[in-house]
Formats: structure tokens, sequence, C-alpha cells
């Protein structure tokens, strides 16, 4: 697993806004912070996928601010030799997943993008409760999907995975 401060240049090597990185750090601490409470319940969780997967969840923001960044952020993860546990959860941390259904209809590539694993579903539902910098509820975060009209299944979804996790 690459270092911390690895994960960060690659953002900076990649094109990311200073912003952009702000926020990937942001999201890796708390998600951090989740896996840690998560461990003290007894779950197995991998620290190092968790933190490193956080710090490089938006990676393809270099390249795009649309849903695509995930895919995006894949490609150039997949560059850079990264870990595939990592790209998985670049690929899979937007909303609280994508089924392949949304994905045709999203114009996004028709494939999964589901978390699956403890971590992917970390680093999603962290990302879920940081608006740039900012730890934001999880009843916050639902109130501004409902505002741009994410589908009703989604915003479920985002609900469901917080209630997964166990931890706001």
């Amino acid at each position: 697993m690459i270092s911390r401060d690895l994960a960060i240049g690659i953002l900076r090597d990649s094109g990311c806004s200073e912003k952009v990185i702000e926020h990937c750090i942001a999201v890796a601490q708390l998600a951090l912070e989740i896996a840690q409470g998560l461990k003290a319940q007894g779950r197995d969780v991998n620290m190092a996928l968790v933190e490193v997967g956080g710090l490089l969840h938006d990676i393809g923001r270099a390249k795009s601010h649309g849903m695509d960044h995930a895919i995006a952020g894949a490609k150039i993860a997949a560059d850079n030799g990264i870990d595939p546990e990592v790209i998985e959860i670049i690929k899979r941390h937007i909303g609280a997943g994508i089924t392949s259904e949304e994905a045709k209809t999203m114009g996004l590539p028709e494939d999964d993008y589901m978390p699956v694993t403890l971590e992917q579903k970390i680093v999603a539902h962290a990302d879920n409760l940081i608006k740039g910098t900012e730890r934001i509820s999880l009843e916050s975060r639902i109130r501004k999907m409902r505002e741009k009209n994410f589908d009703i299944a989604i915003i479920e979804r985002t609900q469901k995975l917080a209630g997964e996790i166990g931890i706001y």
C-alpha cells in the first residue's frame, strides 16, 4: 500500500486542485475515524486501504467534475499502478453506489458502481458526510440530494449505507 504522502503527491501530479486535495484529506480523516469506530466494535477493517482510498477517491476530479469522475479516477489510478483494491474504492465511491441500470441512464459506462467491501462502504459514506472540507450531517446530505432531484432509490441507498455503517 502506498503512503499518505505519496497518495497526496499523486493527486497533485494528476492535476487535482488544492481544493480537491483538501477535500480528499478531510474524507480520508473521517473515513479513518469511522473505520476506527468499527474496528473497536470488532469489525475487521484494513485501515491503510481506507486511508489511501479516502485520499484518492476523487483523483478523477483532475479530469471531470461530473459523475464520470469515478471512472476517470479509476483510469488515472490504474495508469499510476495503484493497488486494484484502491481502484475499486475510487470506482465505487459515488453517492452510496450506482447500479449498472442507473449508470446507463446517467450516461456512464454500463457497470456496477455499488460499494461491496467494508472499506468501499466506509469511504463512500465518509464522502457523503464531507462537503468541501466541512463535515455535514446525514440529514443535510439527504436534503441536498432532494434539492438536486436525486432519484429516490439513490437517497434511500444513502440512508441504508449510513445505517449499515452505523456511525454518522
